[in-house]
């Protein structure tokens, strides 16, 4: 992607179908029990694994003592060295795993060993009857007492640190400053479907069914995990029952179970429990936040800081990336903006939807309404007077930036004007009224993407990718630029994705799924548009396909005419230098009213608007669905979720849904969800950006600004519960 693309083929409208809200696609099967989830394939001969783990935050294996769970009832094999068995793999079928097993265990509950039996009740079992002897070390469990410890990540895929002017000296020059600490606590995406895996082999070659969000990057991750090239490694993803991130990568189950499959010469499945998925996926990192912002009389921001501490096992160079919209968001000379790592025996921190944005728009935008208040300003306005021109950073041209209209069309549709404007001023009965307001935004990224797209005689498009669809639609969407594009209703359109025979795809992550696995699926339907017209005697500019039918001048002539035995075309895109001489990014802004009941402290979400500009929308109701999701996810960091660390051995010990408390059906109100027109000719060819991640950032920061608009009181650490409310709040 080097140049824009002024004029796209989803410009023309001819088939109409383009960000129409047409159902899902895949929607029948889902509903009717018809799509295969990675748990569900039903293979020959299959073996049950079950994943035993450390139950100690901190120390090295001695032994691992298994023959008691051997002699269980249809247990199979108990597989204690792992890491010996990758490491020997010509050894085959043959091999007998170790009796005894060295690891150097990092935190409670990481798997070290797994049951394999003819039941998965039997493997259970089994399970419990292993005997881990251990030798304790000591442990990193207390983070604010390590705060001192923080050191720069080495690596990592975004900038750790970014220093501009001189903050310290914009801050002292200010007329008005914010200087606080916000926190966040540690989360776990909770997607409903359970992490799972089903390896089988034939010869040298293995087939994962699996819960995955990347399958093209997930292959590469096996291969190299049971030291494998890369082509006798297949993943097969069709179907995701919610990832959120905690799927980018290949968990434990996945490898286990392809060398027990391996050994026992079987397909064996390995299923995580809801408290495993907890205990040894990944979790978003806890973060502490300092903001300080700095500014003028008149509201114009001098200095903007967000310096970020967040945890991680050792040698893990991921750090939550919490300023990522703060470098781009607002302006302001001097700037600084930081993560640091503080080493943690807690369960590996990684990617959660949104990670960056998600947390560190907690911190900012509350940041941003304390400074309003400050200088008494409507919130709106100081964030409008802030809007830059340019990237303040990189002095980039913004590629499109809408933030200034969806403040302004959210507000009116809330009716901003006729707000609270007393904190703890506004009351019914038992309950404070209050109202709150937050930006949203996010990068918008393109990754590499391949799709292959093929025309049957009978006249029906086939696409090819390996592209995952994990809630989010991208079979239906898929469908509907290819429909587009080619003329063809939706219901001639089949979608193939999940397999990593197809074509590689980007995935499902980061929100660059649609327009990356979008784009490539448009060039191949673009080249199938001139293999077309040339078999019609005709430019591809003078093509027209409608309903199935070529048009061209006078003539009109079925589509399977043209066709003979097939044609297929190849598409590809990748970032280019659009991506690096624009600032890329999607807007939004969140209205929230909420009631907190002045004698138990409950808080009620009661009254919602959100307005967004993120390119072209694909499919309305798609994106929607997205949006109202992402909201639903604000609301629930901002008042409920929160992993709770043992101190002793960092344990999780809300770790199901039970405990580890997700909104429901009753804590959201009616969720008023608009999309601003817009088109981004510099992003990819659609003129489409990033929406799924867009609608958390900010969310949050806008109930907890309502909440402090109800009650007077100012809350930073993260979920606001009952409890930190009930010691401010006024008399009844």
């Amino acid at each position: 992607m080097d140049r824009p693309v002024e004029h796209s083929l989803l410009d023309t409208g001819v088939q109409a179908v383009i960000s129409r809200p047409i159902d899902r696609i895949d929607g029948p099967r889902k509903v009717s029990g018809k799509a295969t989830y990675a748990a569900e394939y039903q293979l020959e001969n299959m073996a049950h694994g079950f994943l035993v783990s450390a139950k100690f935050g901190r120390g090295r294996i001695n032994r691992i003592d298994v023959e008691a769970a051997r002699a269980m009832p249809g247990v199979l094999d108990v597989l204690v060295d792992l890491d010996a068995f990758i490491r020997n793999p010509q050894q085959g079928a043959q091999a007998e795993a170790p009796e005894q097993g060295v690891r150097d265990v990092q935190y409670y509950g990481e798997p070290v060993a797994l049951v394999v039996a003819e039941t998965f009740e039997q493997a259970r079992a089994a399970a419990h009857e292993v005997v881990i002897d251990w030798q304790p070390e000591p442990g990193c469990f207390d983070f604010e007492g390590r705060l001192e410890t923080a050191e720069k990540p080495s690596g990592g895929f975004l900038e750790a640190h970014h220093n501009q002017g001189d903050i310290d000296a914009a801050m002292a020059a200010a007329e008005v400053t914010v200087d606080a600490v916000w926190t966040t606590p540690s989360q776990n995406s909770a997607a409903m479907e359970l992490h799972a895996s089903i390896a089988v082999w034939e010869g040298d070659s293995v087939t994962l069914y699996g819960s995955l969000q990347m399958p093209a990057y997930n292959r590469k991750q096996l291969a190299d995990a049971l030291d494998l090239p890369l082509e006798q490694v297949r993943i097969v993803s069709a179907y995701v029952g919610g990832g959120f991130g905690s799927k980018l990568g290949i968990a434990s189950e996945a490898v286990a179970a392809a060398i027990a499959s391996r050994k026992l010469g079987r397909p064996v499945k390995a299923v995580m429990t809801r408290q495993q998925v907890f205990d040894a996926t990944v979790r978003r990192s806890n973060t502490r936040q300092r903001i300080r912002l700095g500014a003028t009389r008149d509201g114009r921001l001098l200095a903007v800081g967000h310096e970020t501490l967040c945890s991680n096992l050792e040698r893990e160079d991921f750090f939550e990336p919490a300023g990522a919209a703060t470098h781009f968001l607002y302006a302001g000379e001097a700037r600084r903006i930081t993560h640091d790592i503080v080493r943690m025996n807690w369960l590996l921190s990684g990617s959660m939807r949104a990670p960056g944005e998600a947390a560190g728009m907690l911190a900012l935008e509350c940041a941003m309404d304390e400074l309003a208040e400050k200088l008494e300003l409507d919130p709106v306005d100081l964030r409008k007077r802030n809007d830059p021109p340019v990237d303040p950073e990189t002095g980039h041209r913004y590629s499109t930036r809408q933030f200034v209209e969806c403040l302004d069309e959210a507000a009116q549709r809330f009716g901003w004007e006729a707000r609270n404007r007393t904190p703890g001023g506004r009351r019914e009965g038992e309950w404070l009224i209050g109202h709150g307001m937050a930006a949203a935004a996010r990068s918008n990224l393109l990754h590499k993407s391949e799709a292959r797209v093929f025309l049957t005689p009978e006249g029906r498009a086939v696409i090819e990718t390996d592209m995952t669809d994990i809630g989010t639609g991208t079979y239906t969407i898929l469908a509907q630029i290819a429909a587009e594009i080619l003329g063809l209703p939706v219901d001639r359109i089949d979608v193939c994705l999940g397999d990593t025979r197809f074509a590689p795809a980007a995935g499902s992550g980061g929100s660059w799924g649609a327009a990356s696995s979008g784009s490539s699926v448009y060039l191949a339907c673009q080249s199938l548009r001139e293999k077309l017209a040339e078999a019609m005697g005709c430019t591809a500019e003078e093509l027209v396909l409608k309903d199935g039918k070529a048009i061209c001048a006078n003539r009109s002539q079925p589509l399977e005419s043209l066709i003979g035995s097939g044609l297929s075309a190849y598409g590809k895109i990748e970032p280019g230098s659009m991506q690096k001489e624009t600032r890329q990014a999607a807007y939004g802004a969140h209205f929230c009213e909420v009631k907190v009941n002045a004698v138990t402290g409950e808080i009620r979400v009661v009254r919602w608007v959100s307005r967004f500009a993120s390119g072209r929308i694909l499919n309305e109701k798609t994106a929607r669905s997205q949006c109202i999701g992402g909201i639903i996810f604000g609301i629930g960091a901002a008042l409920s979720e929160e992993l709770l660390h043992d101190p002793r051995n960092g344990k999780i010990v809300n770790r199901d849904l039970a405990e580890y408390h997700v909104p429901v059906h009753a804590d959201v109100p009616h969720l008023d969800v608009e999309f601003l027109p817009e088109r981004d000719p510099f992003a990819n060819p659609l003129h489409a950006k990033g929406l799924g991640e867009l609608s958390i950032s900010g969310a949050g920061a806008a109930v907890v600004n309502a909440i402090y608009n109800a009650t007077g009181m100012r809350v930073r650490d993260y979920p606001v519960t009952l409890d930190k409310l009930l010691p401010g709040l006024p008399p009844v």
